[in-house]
């Protein structure tokens, strides 16, 4: 994973792109982590049935998870754009999954991060709530600030996401 971040920092570093994906891990990845006391399978803890000790290896790995991606962010913000500014500052990074509780599969109230000012045009360093809006309302208001013009929705969008 810390390969994948530095490849996409050198990959903005130098220009070759200014968008990128990176999938950290498959939805059903059964992977253990042994090296944060996790011996079990992620997607077995997942099913976790309400049980104490499983939501905490859980929540464990997902605390690994992050702190990857703070460490990817930290990097971004110490290098400079063209411009003067970081490229954390002129970026737009989303970081999230697909289900709220892998235990019950719900794909409502998703774990989002968007990190970034997107060049001035967000407002970060908070916490909003939407609410019962698809995830996808944050994509087009994405791809507003990209400069994509004429994009009336994506997916099952039903606005733009406002407040962002």
């Amino acid at each position: 994973m810390q390969l994948l971040f530095d490849l996409l920092l050198l990959a903005f570093q130098t220009d070759s792109t200014r968008v990128a994906t990176l999938l950290l891990a498959h939805d059903g990845s059964n992977r253990s982590f042994r090296d944060i006391g996790v011996p079990e399978g992620h997607h077995e803890l997942s099913h976790h049935a309400n049980d104490r000790e499983k939501i905490q290896k859980v929540s464990d790995i997902d605390l690994w998870y992050v702190q990857q991606f703070v460490g990817f962010l930290r990097r971004l913000d110490q290098a400079k754009d063209v411009d003067g500014h970081s490229l954390l500052h002129n970026s737009m990074v989303l970081y999230g999954g697909g289900n709220a509780d892998g235990n019950r599969h719900t794909h409502v109230n998703l774990p989002i991060i968007l990190a970034g000012a997107g060049g001035g045009t967000l407002t970060p360093g908070r916490f909003v709530k939407h609410g019962s809006k698809p995830a996808t309302n944050l994509f087009l208001s994405i791809a507003d600030r990209m400069g994509v013009q004429d994009l009336p929705r994506f997916g099952d969008s039903t606005d733009r996401l406002a407040n962002v």
